[in-house]
């Protein structure tokens, strides 16, 4: 194992995410580093105004996880839901982490020390 790969984990779903790291790069074990939520868009009658309020606060709790995960060298991203492949894909459009290797799969909600283990395994 490398030890100067910053290397992360995320379990998100539509709403909430939990973001998984080491402390620092001499760091043996993943602890949660933080979580992001994003209670959604309040109802509009205007379908396109909802919309996009909606992106704009995706974007926003999108940002939120990012900022936990500087210079990320790879993520694992797992949860339920498309959320995490529209985090990749915004992930790939943002320049500080389009050479960031990214990886999916898909989990049910877990303890926290379940989830640092889940992604203790994936590196």
């Amino acid at each position: 194992m490398q030890k100067n790969k910053k290397q992360f984990g995320v379990w998100m779903d539509t709403h909430q995410a939990t973001i998984v790291g080491r402390a620092n790069e001499n760091a043996e074990d993943f602890n949660v580093l933080g979580t992001a939520a994003n209670a959604g868009a309040e109802f509009n009658s205007s379908e396109k105004n909802q919309h996009n309020d909606e992106i704009t606060l995706q974007h926003k709790f999108f940002k939120d996880i990012l900022s936990l995960m500087q210079n990320a060298d790879e993520v694992h991203l797992t949860g339920t839901g498309t959320s995490q492949e529209q985090l990749m894909h915004y992930m790939a459009a943002t320049p500080q982490f389009k050479n960031t290797t990214v990886q999916e799969s898909t989990s049910n909600k877990m303890s926290d020390e379940n989830l640092t283990a889940y992604i203790a395994g994936k590196f």
